[in-house]
């Protein structure tokens, strides 16, 4: 990728084809299994909650790669396809678990009981007398969340996200502790239903369903859980006795040549000098993040790499400190 002014600001139409997009902005989005390098320590922090069956909990700057392991991860031991349970204020475990459709279910009856005898079923086929209105089935009002479809049943374990539990309500860590102690959990809806057996859509498909037995879902593979924390916050020690913890390295020049190293065919020229002036901002306290300096160095860097003023500004356009606006 090099730089070519695409909008003029001139107000005059043309003809314009857009260069390749960098590698880690080609839609839909390609994992970057081979790119990632993880610090030092962190293999055998992954190893380590592998083995021992426990949640993951890696703490950094935002921006610092914590995420990124787990599509690693996940490709390496085929683990089928990332879960992610992106962390809010308004975020909360029953919602990670399972969804209900209480008021769909409720328009659904309503609609059935408006139905006159002998309507046509679903296939076209005349329906029997009364059948319409006597039907009333849950399953396709229900769907597993995230953590919820993590913990079903599997050979093989599934790889979950919890993106910045840090950012979650206070009591959400604590509400985690026996789901990720017991790894099970109760979908009360199902528990009270006249069927014992009931298919629930998972949360990565739509076409894909769990069957629940009795309203009880419960792991055979603890799912490896990665948890993201940026550090805003502390934990309790229950919470914290349950996860192996991971803390990311400061990001040095040698570690950021090599991530810029993994994300290029070939390291464009002057892509040093960047490295090492990032590596100094960063050491210097400024908040940055690593996309940020692969932003840098597939923008101003190459054939028709700017220079003078035009490549300071940019450059202090694409690396702007995080903590300001």
């Amino acid at each position: 990728m090099t730089w070519k002014p695409y909008y003029r600001g001139d107000g005059e139409q043309r003809e314009t084809a857009l260069a390749d997009p960098p590698p880690w902005r080609t839609f839909p989005r390609k994992p970057q299994h081979r790119e990632y390098r993880p610090p030092p320590g962190l293999v055998d922090a992954v190893n380590a909650a592998l083995h021992l069956r426990r949640p993951l909990l890696v703490s950094g700057p935002a921006g610092s790669g914590k995420s990124s392991v787990i599509e690693q991860v996940a490709h390496e031991l085929k683990l089928d396809t990332v879960l992610r349970w992106h962390i809010t204020s308004r975020s909360s475990l029953a919602e990670a678990l399972y969804r209900y459709d209480a008021l769909g279910r409720i328009h659904a009856q309503s609609l059935r009981s408006a139905m006159p005898q002998g309507a046509v079923g679903r296939a076209g086929r005349p329906g029997r007398p009364g059948r319409g209105r006597s039907r009333d089935e849950i399953g396709p009002f229900l769907q597993l969340g995230p953590l919820g479809t993590a913990l079903i049943p599997s050979e093989q374990p599934r790889a979950l996200l919890i993106d910045e539990i840090d950012k979650s309500d206070l009591d959400l860590p604590s509400d985690l502790l026996e789901v990720l102690e017991r790894g099970e959990f109760v979908i009360p809806e199902l528990v009270r239903y006249r069927k014992p057996r009931v298919a629930v859509r998972l949360w990565d498909s739509d076409d894909k369903e769990h069957i629940v037995e009795n309203g009880r879902v419960q792991c055979t593979q603890f799912p490896f859980i990665l948890l993201t924390s940026n550090g805003e916050r502390d934990f309790s020690p229950a919470f914290l006795r349950r996860c192996i913890r991971y803390a990311m390295p400061p990001l040095t020049a040698d570690l950021l040549h090599n991530i810029v190293e993994a994300h290029f065919d070939a390291t464009p020229e002057g892509s040093d000098e960047l490295v090492r002036l990032f590596a100094e901002r960063v050491g210097a306290g400024e908040h940055l993040a690593i996309d940020q300096l692969l932003n840098a160095v597939a923008l101003l860097l190459g054939e028709q790499a700017l220079g003078g003023a035009q490549y300071e500004e940019l450059r202090e356009l694409v690396l702007r400190e995080l903590s300001r606006a």
